[in-house]
């Protein structure tokens, strides 16, 4: 699994604006797009009534749990660039 902070980099820059528009805003609102991206992810694991289920992630047996807290970890590192 990608680490939470390159994977907080990766999801702002799909998100960054490729015309010649101002830097800080175009940082600023990528990194609101990655926030709600990640919001969602999120709201979608909680929302799963059986927390103790198991998911398959690229051959990698993984809890919801651990799912949630690495999304957790994520939103933190999109928070912190």
């Amino acid at each position: 699994m990608i680490p939470a902070k390159e994977k907080a980099i990766e999801l702002v820059n799909k998100f960054k604006l490729s015309t010649g528009a101002n830097t800080k805003i175009n940082i600023y609102v990528a990194k609101k797009c990655a926030a709600y991206t990640v919001g969602t992810i999120l709201d979608e694991y909680q929302s799963i009534s059986d927390l103790d289920s198991t998911l398959v992630v690229g051959g990698q047996v993984m809890s919801i749990v651990d799912k949630i807290i690495y999304w957790e970890e994520v939103k933190q590192q999109i928070e912190k660039l």
